[in-house]
């Protein structure tokens, strides 16, 4: 039996991330982009990806942080942008530069698709259960995937069908589905058959909001932890 732990969306969110790793017990670690970005700890959320060897992709706050092109986010993500590109380290930066975009991963048989968009536009679109769920068996099918992994949205779902299963995890570092802690995924694979099962933890919101504060970031950045929106 493999587990593994499916987390998306730290967004430089240490303290969240933290509290995340004191409830894993698992083989492997999978992360899905937005690493960075909101928060005020991107260097260390990238060692402490790097340090446990995690399976990473890219998602649209790393190409941003690479390419320094902000156009498509609102001024306060922009300026988180900004100021990220200003503390990380230079092995950072070039970590970030060996992300790709979209990964296939096999584990016990199980064919699994690890992409922070959609399978059609993997850093930008964003995909909801309720607007997407139509198409998802044609991703499974396009990706000749069993299970697909996506955030972006930062909001937790479970899909299924004899044809196999997408999730989203929600967000370690900001959830915005009006709960407030962490919230990430654990996939098991027993004999060639997945189980998925979200998870959420409570965090020291205090700290990561006065961290954001201090680093002259926006503070509504701050302010949005405490309602998980």
């Amino acid at each position: 039996m493999k587990r593994i732990a499916i987390l998306s969306d730290i967004h430089s969110n240490l303290e969240a991330l933290q509290a995340v790793a004191k409830n894993l017990d698992v083989d492997k670690v999978i992360v899905l982009g937005d690493s960075l970005g909101y928060g005020a700890n991107p260097n260390e959320v990238l060692e402490w990806i790097k340090d446990r060897n995690c399976t990473i992709i890219k998602g649209n706050h790393e190409e941003a942080t690479i390419t320094g092109n902000t156009g498509w986010f609102n001024s306060m993500a922009a300026r988180a942008i900004l100021w990220t590109r200003q503390v990380l380290t230079s092995a950072n930066v070039e970590f970030l530069s060996s992300l790709e975009e979209k990964k296939l991963i096999e584990l016990d048989g199980v064919r699994i698709c690890l992409v922070h968009g959609s399978p059609n536009d993997p850093l930008y679109e964003y995909v909801y259960e309720e607007t997407h769920s139509h198409f998802f068996d044609y991703y499974l099918q396009k990706e000749d995937a069993n299970i697909i992994a996506l955030g972006h949205t930062h909001v937790p779902f479970l899909w299924s069908s004899k044809n196999g299963v997408i999730l989203n995890p929600g967000s370690v570092g900001q959830p915005r589905d009006g709960d407030e802690r962490a919230s990430f995924a654990i996939l098991t694979v027993e004999d060639g058959v997945p189980m998925v099962e979200h998870r959420r933890v409570g965090y020291n919101i205090d700290a990561a909001a006065n961290k954001i504060r201090s680093a002259g970031l926006p503070a509504m950045l701050a302010e949005r932890l405490y309602d998980g929106r």
